[in-house]
């Protein structure tokens, strides 16, 4: 079993953001490609957008602090620390609308 600190995760990626030329750093801290569910620690900072892009399996974003935007197609969706949003299963993006650090969860088909 490990154990560790999403909070401390999320501090030292928001952190890298803040130094990225995209001002954006994640970590992957489950899984991975060759898994079937990998969550990903994403710092973003305030105004940086995700490039548009498609998840091949299920997906969720948590907020664990911060304001982000998903915005797929005429649709979006304002998410605050504490919320959980179901990525939809079509194109989007996400934008950082204050500096904030998400739990990405994606769980890939076999």
């Amino acid at each position: 079993m490990n154990k560790f600190s999403l909070v401390a995760v999320a501090r030292q990626q928001l952190e890298r953001a803040a130094e990225s030329t995209g001002g954006h750093a994640a970590d992957t801290v489950v899984g991975g490609h060759e898994r079937v569910l990998r969550q990903t620690v994403v710092g973003i900072t305030q105004g940086s957008v995700e490039s548009e892009h498609e998840i091949r399996g299920e997906a969720t974003i948590y907020v664990l602090w911060g304001r982000v935007r998903v915005i797929a197609g005429d649709v979006s969706w304002d998410a605050l620390a504490g919320d959980l949003i179901v990525v939809p299963d079509s194109r989007h993006r996400l934008e950082a609308l204050e500096d904030s650090a998400i739990l990405l969860t994606v769980a890939m088909p076999r």
